[in-house]
């Protein structure tokens, strides 16, 4: 189960994170997590220079050691990336301790202040110590574009409705997303270009 638009309850475990970036702009904050992926992450940049756009890329430690180049690719287009931990771990069911060095890991590959958790799912102990070194960034809007229950029309419906000025949206960078974010992506961004919205990194 998940929410296209976060609770209450997470806004205020997690209360000092970034949901939502204030802003007059007419402004977007698209982020893509669990690449880079061969399959994904080049047309993902390649839809992403179509809008002269910027994004951030939550990477996985793991992938960014497999995939070099395409993770350099990110890095030389002026991309933002931040930490997604090494192996893409739920903080809920690993020790505090391996998460933190799960993540110190990931950050020798990247070296981001920035970092979201998998599933955005962190204990109270791990985000405690997290956000003395991080900036932790959650969302906005979540598309569900990893929903294999949910057509492409409806979760490019649902991901327009919530979107807004300062929004931060997450997409995925996964194959597992590949059919959904296929559909979703290019016409997200084609109706919010043409309501005058730019996309920025964090």
């Amino acid at each position: 189960m998940y929410f296209t638009r976060p609770t209450l309850v997470a806004r205020r475990i997690y209360r000092n994170a970034t949901w939502r970036v204030p802003t007059k702009k007419e402004t977007i904050y698209l982020t893509f997590d669990d690449g880079p992926v061969p399959e994904i992450t080049p047309w993902i940049l390649e839809t992403l220079r179509k809008y002269k756009a910027k994004a951030t890329f939550f990477c996985v430690g793991n992938n960014v050691l497999q995939y070099p180049d395409i993770f350099g690719q990110i890095i030389n287009e002026n991309h933002s990336v931040g930490n997604h931990t090494y192996n893409h771990l739920n903080g809920w069911k690993v020790k505090t301790n391996e998460y933190l060095e799960n993540i110190e890991q990931c950050n020798t590959l990247i070296e981001s202040k920035l970092f979201r958790p998998p599933y955005g799912r962190m204990k109270a102990a791990q985000y405690s110590a997290l956000s003395t070194r991080y900036s932790v960034i959650m969302w906005d809007v979540l598309s569900g574009d990893f929903d294999p229950g949910i057509s492409g029309e409806k979760c490019l419906h649902n991901t327009i409705k919530k979107t807004r000025k300062g929004s931060v949206v997450v997409f995925h960078d996964n194959v597992k997303a590949k059919k959904n974010l296929f559909y979703v992506l290019p016409k997200f961004m084609e109706y919010f270009d043409k309501q005058g919205f730019t996309f920025d990194n964090l």
